[in-house]
């Protein structure tokens, strides 16, 4: 089952990379296979077939994260909205769910919402990430996440995004912060070729 996953992961990114281009000529390849899966027919039990799939790919993809189980159920360019379940898997002795959960859970977000924000000429890797706690969290939670980097990126630079968790009461128990830098891939490339080809400095002979 790992391989096929993993093989349907590939084949459906290949495409969505051929087939979904963005408006600056970039693909999004999470964001084409969401598109495609979350077409996919309602189950017998009308559940949302592509969801399930989707998700379950992500979990293989990203093994730590898929730990907390987050459910991708709305995504577009720079924004998503996850749900995570209440389970004893991820709660504290204090009954409630743990805080490195729901940092997993806003990273997550993050990370997504940056992606899907993302042309493919640019890498991002988190460098900072923060996170305040404002309520127990117990029940289902819901997480959203925005990015808005900058639209051209000739250097590295830093883009925070937000993403805000809330119970089912609609509270706010978390806010979690995470710090991207982002670099674009030419620009290394660039910087590489340039200190392959920039001389080897000698030292001076010695008397």
């Amino acid at each position: 089952m790992h391989i096929l996953g993993g093989f349907f992961l590939t084949e459906q990114l290949r495409y969505s990379n051929k087939q979904r281009p963005s408006k600056s000529g970039s693909t999004l390849g999470i964001l084409g296979l969401w598109q495609r899966l979350n077409n996919l027919p309602l189950s017998s039990a009308g559940r949302p077939v592509g969801q399930g799939i989707f998700n379950f790919l992500i979990g293989k993809m990203v093994p730590y994260t898929g730990t907390v189980k987050p459910r991708v159920r709305h995504l577009e360019p720079g924004f998503v909205r996850v749900e995570m379940k209440d389970r004893r898997a991820v709660r504290n002795h204090l009954k409630s769910v743990h805080a490195i959960a729901l940092a997993n859970l806003g990273e997550f977000a993050s990370g997504v919402a940056m992606l899907t924000a993302l042309p493919d000429s640019v890498k991002a890797i988190v460098t900072h990430l923060e996170i305040d706690y404002k309520k127990k969290a117990r029940g289902t939670l819901t997480a959203e996440g925005r990015a808005e980097p900058p639209e051209v990126i000739t250097e590295d630079v830093e883009s925070i995004v937000h993403a805000v968790i809330r119970d089912a009461e609609n509270d706010v128990v978390a806010v979690v912060a995470v710090t991207w830098r982002l670099r674009s891939k030419d620009a290394r490339s660039e910087a590489k070729l340039k200190a392959k080809d920039s001389p080897v400095p000698t030292s001076e002979a010695t008397s």
